[in-house]
């Protein structure tokens, strides 16, 4: 009786578990997305389907950290971008920081020269779906022939405040490992940055 109590316990509890996550996890198939450009045309994970991968990154125009790693995102698209590019999307409501506008994206993106798409994730669809909590928040994706797997979680480094004192490049060292053949071997980190900005319904 107490075994097959334990027993039930544990099923109940790995229950709980998977269904309190959301988002993709490691090795989950991503679906196909379309969403506006700072240049208005629209942009297709799709689009990019003779890469041999892409990196998503989650990030915005007002926040402090994904400000401290805008000069870092584009040097990462400069080293990778004809086999991994970089899709910057900004998953805030503008509604609620105003900063995170289209039109702001729009400058943000004409000052700092960005080499990459950063798109708008109107009416918040598709953040949710990749479970992005902050930004920045990195997704490496390797294009398959099932369709784009997700190979990393997290944060681009392990020091956003000083570029010079990094140690750990995880996002860099997630995709050498993938265009050498291999997985990366650190698959996920915790995001450091500011919290999505959700309208209140």
């Amino acid at each position: 009786m107490k075994r097959y109590a334990l027993v039930l316990i544990i099923t109940i509890m790995a229950g709980v578990q998977v269904f309190g996550q959301t988002g993709y996890k490691i090795g989950d198939l991503v679906e196909d997305f379309k969403l506006e450009n700072v240049d208005e045309t629209y942009v297709s994970l799709s689009d990019y389907s003779k890469k041999r991968g892409a990196i998503i990154i989650f990030t915005c125009n007002h926040c402090p950290y994904a400000k401290a790693y805008e000069d870092r995102i584009i040097a990462l698209n400069e080293k990778y971008g004809t086999r991994y590019p970089v899709i910057a999307i900004n998953p805030n409501d503008p509604a609620v920081q105003k900063e995170d506008s289209f039109e702001l994206m729009q400058k943000r993106a004409k000052e700092k020269e960005f080499t990459f798409p950063y798109l708008f994730d109107k009416g918040q669809t598709v953040y949710p779906k990749f479970g992005a909590t902050r930004t920045p928040h990195v997704f490496v994706l390797m294009k398959g022939t099932l369709g784009w797997s997700v190979e990393y979680i997290g944060a681009i480094d392990d020091n956003y405040e000083d570029p010079s004192a990094v140690k750990k490049t995880y996002v860099e060292d997630a995709v050498d490992a993938l265009l050498d053949g291999y997985k990366p071997k650190v698959k996920e980190t915790k995001a450091i940055g500011c919290t999505i900005k959700v309208a209140k319904k």
